[in-house]
């Protein structure tokens, strides 16, 4: 097994203050915030590339579209 340590991305990475929010909302604070990021809503359970990238933030969401955990860069 190789051991893997993501690379240093400047600036904010992770925003737990949205937890609870709607995602929509999410994905607009962070892309305003996070400039030429992009934020992906992806619903609670599906499959995402696990590639690491200081241009992405996931962000997990309910079934009602809630924010579920914290999202960060990755």
């Amino acid at each position: 097994m190789v051991d893997y340590t993501p690379p240093r991305c400047p600036g904010k990475i992770s925003w737990p203050e949205l937890v609870g929010a709607r995602g929509e909302d999410a994905v607009a604070t962070i892309e305003k915030e996070r400039i030429g990021t992009t934020a992906y809503i992806v619903p609670d359970g599906a499959v995402v590339t696990q590639n690491y990238s200081c241009t992405r933030v996931w962000v997990w969401v309910n079934a009602d579209g809630i924010v579920k955990s914290v999202p960060k860069v990755g």
